[in-house]
């Protein structure tokens, strides 16, 4: 493996050299970076180490640049950081750690680059290239990280029990990385990170969830939470995935594993989109199985209503997680509520009405649902598959036909509540929106077309109905 690295960034690590130079103090570029070039993959950050001040070098290569530019000082981790344009630079001393129990935030002591690498959570993240004059561009690997990478291998610098009780949060960091990279854990490594489950109750939840993002935006999801589930860490995260595990006989008569089943979907949207989101509706698609699971006598497993129960779990398990509450949430409930849709619209004599229901109700995200109900296709039968698919292609013919006749999506009502309240000289009230709502359902159920005209003297209609006059100008 080599290290490729592009002009501007051997500038700056010259930049970054002089300066230590200046300075007396040996420098180096260490971790992600260093492991990422090895790997051929991109990288927009470096962190230098170096055994002395890092702030102080921070500074001083500031200086070097004409403009300076601003350098980000955090006193409390001892760190500091310069933006440019096409990369973000962060300096620190060279340190070792000690750790209390209760606690993953470490005491901090000056300590050698030896040191430094010891702390390091895995041996491809201790890697460091040197910056100094007298062996620039030389690779310190103390503990064969080079060789982990060609082995595709995760392992830690020290003692694992040790590595994972410290700071627990690297559990999670070793399943992340054997999810973007594609790599194995090592033997010891993966018994430590299973001896030590328990220690992730101390790590806040912002922490962990920032970590099941980053697994599921990788290239193969199903690889991180497998292992999550595996080691037992799912269990104490996430506990309603884990109740998707398992299939159930009864007469002979089985369902799918749904867990697995669930990976499986994620894989597939992670084929097609990065929209983390999109990916979020596909792990939840299912999540309202287990509580909606009966045996029907005669019939076998059903999972009835399971897309209702799961969309009003979305915002619980958002909460949970630390999700945000806004139109993310609420986009992946829609995915949850819809997902069933589309597939009942394959069936024969579906009427235009259930057609305009569904663009009514999906709107602006009719095509991230029509991919999550593509990907939701795991059967192992190729011809089912293709018939699946065949037939959601029919579906989409059908819904841009309707579509285009009548106009559903990102639907305004072309009579509006203000136009009412106007008409008939009324304040905000439940005769208005009784109104609006005779009107959608009209225009849905195809009664009238999606025209201001006919919506007007349908609402002239319900108004008398209701001993409503308007208003004589």
């Amino acid at each position: 493996m080599d290290i490729v690295c592009s002009e501007r960034e051997l500038f700056l690590f010259k930049k970054i050299g002089h300066a230590a130079r200046e300075l007396g103090v040996p420098a180096y570029v260490i971790g992600g970076f260093v492991r990422d070039k090895l790997l051929g993959r991109k990288t927009k950050d470096a962190d230098i180490v170096c055994a002395g001040d890092g702030i102080l070098l921070a500074k001083k290569v500031a200086e070097l640049f004409n403009p300076a530019p601003p350098v980000s000082i955090f006193k409390t981790y001892g760190t500091a950081q310069i933006r440019l344009p096409d990369i973000e630079i962060e300096f620190v001393g060279a340190r070792k750690e000690s750790y209390q129990f209760h606690s993953r935030n470490p005491e901090v002591m000056p300590g050698s680059l030896q040191e430094d690498q010891e702390r390091r959570d895995f041996t491809v993240n201790a890697m460091a290239i040197s910056l100094n004059e007298a062996d620039y561009g030389k690779l310190v690997d103390p503990f064969n990280g080079i060789g982990d990478l060609h082995q595709k291998t995760l392992r830690t610098p020290l003692d694992p029990d040790s590595t994972f009780s410290d700071d627990p949060l690297r559990m999670m960091r070793a399943i992340r990385f054997a999810s973007q990279l594609q790599f194995t854990l090592d033997n010891a490594t993966w018994e430590g990170i299973r001896r030590n489950v328990q220690r992730i109750r101390i790590i806040t939840q912002e922490r962990i969830t920032e970590e099941l993002n980053k697994i599921l935006l990788s290239p193969k999801p199903s690889l991180g939470f497998d292992l999550l589930y595996q080691c037992g860490l799912l269990h104490l995260i996430f506990p309603q995935m884990v109740e998707l595990e398992g299939a159930e006989y009864i007469d002979g008569k089985g369902h799918k594993d749904n867990f697995y089943h669930t990976l499986q979907v994620i894989d597939n949207v992670a084929q097609e989109s990065d929209d983390l989101w999109l990916r979020w509706a596909a792990l939840l698609h299912d999540i309202g199985k287990p509580a909606t699971k009966r045996f029907e006598e005669g019939h076998g497993w059903t999972f009835h209503g399971h897309e209702v129960v799961g969309g009003r779990m979305v915002p619980k398990i958002f909460a949970k997680l630390r999700l945000p509450q806004n139109e993310k949430m609420r986009f992946v409930r829609t995915l949850v509520e819809l997902h069933l849709r589309p597939i009942s619209l394959t069936k024969e004599n579906i009427t235009d009405s259930a057609i305009r229901r569904l663009l009514f109700d999906a709107g602006e995200h009719l095509e991230a649902l029509m991919m999550l109900c593509e990907a939701d296709i795991t059967s192992k039968n190729k011809v089912k598959v293709k018939r699946y698919l065949s037939n959601f292609e029919l579906v989409r013919q059908r819904m841009e036909a309707v579509e285009e006749s009548d106009r559903i999506r990102n639907w305004q009502p072309p009579v509006t509540g203000e136009l009412i309240m106007q008409t008939f000289n009324l304040p905000p009230c439940r005769a208005v929106g009784d109104i609006k709502n005779a009107i959608r359902e009209a225009i849905l159920d195809g009664e009238i077309p999606n025209e201001y005209e006919a919506a007007y003297q349908l609402m002239l209609e319900k108004a008398r109905a209701l001993n409503l006059q308007p208003v004589r100008s």
